[in-house]
């Protein structure tokens, strides 16, 4: 099995990386002849590629997010309908769902902000394609190397970590290592469609919060006003300050285990 990566260099695309060993890298700056000529042999396209979201959203970075998704993901489908490919697995977020409402795959109301926009144009470029497609809701990805929490361990570790507002928002998580699991159960069970790449088990920011500080060992008092964030990162601060109740009902259903399915345990395991 010969596998090909976009965004190979960032957090989930090192970590498959790791696990798959030997993986064709497809540049964002390759062109579709260029991806063609890579593809040559290769079973599975995993598309991770994509700017980084949590980063103030001026008009230009927009565009940017945009076309490293968008695009990006234009030049790789062209390519993949060209070649032997088997499989497609392609990224999405959470982000797609509307805030404050429990959510699997059956829920079909987009977010009505940028983000949902994004995501929801993201996946249809993605299923343009005519090969066998998957694809990957991701969550809140929780990993030592990287990712939100490596960027929370710092205050944290401070004592100046805290709840972000009322603490009341929902946050969908996921354990790097549970997700990695889970492209590989994607291709073993050679599973399309769309599918929710969260634990079952979302926690409240205040839950987060609190289980963060037992596993360090750190006060968390300090609290984070929202409109702090909105200072720091403008429209890009409802990332951390949605709520998002979701659930992985269709990989639940296909037969998968999460193996870090609660928080205090995911987080036990990446921190000590």
């Amino acid at each position: 099995m010969k596998i090909a990566l976009t965004g190979a260099s960032g957090f989930v695309g090192t970590a498959l990386q790791s696990h798959f060993k030997e993986c064709i890298i497809v540049d964002r700056k390759d062109d579709t002849p260029m991806i063609v000529e890579k593809l040559e042999g290769v079973d599975i396209v995993i598309n991770l590629a994509g700017a980084p979201i949590i980063k103030r959203w001026s008009d230009p970075y927009k565009k940017l997010l945009i076309k490293s998704r968008i695009e990006s993901t234009e030049r790789l489908v062209l390519a993949i309908n060209q070649s032997n490919v088997t499989h497609f697995i392609s990224t999405s977020a959470i982000g797609i769902y509307p805030d404050d409402k429990k959510c699997d795959e059956g829920c079909k109301e987009i977010a009505d902000d940028f983000l949902g926009e994004l995501s929801h144009k993201w996946e249809e470029e993605a299923l343009l394609c005519k090969k066998p497609t998957t694809i990957l809701r991701f969550g809140v990805i929780l990993g030592k190397e990287g990712g939100a929490l490596a960027q929370m361990i710092t205050p944290f570790k401070w004592g100046v970590g805290g709840i972000i507002g009322n603490g009341k928002m929902m946050t969908s998580w996921i354990d790097i290592e549970d997700l990695v699991r889970i492209y590989q159960f994607v291709i073993d069970q050679k599973l399309t469609g769309v599918f929710n790449a969260v634990s079952p088990n979302p926690v409240t920011n205040h839950i987060f919060t609190k289980t963060l500080g037992k596993v360090l060992n750190r006060p968390t008092i300090l609290p984070v006003p929202e409109f702090v964030l909105r200072i720091m990162y403008g429209e890009a601060s409802l990332v951390l300050t949605g709520s998002k109740e979701i659930y992985p009902t269709a990989l639940q259903e296909k037969g998968f285990v999460f193996e870090y399915a609660d928080i205090e345990t995911s987080l036990q395991h990446q921190i000590t």
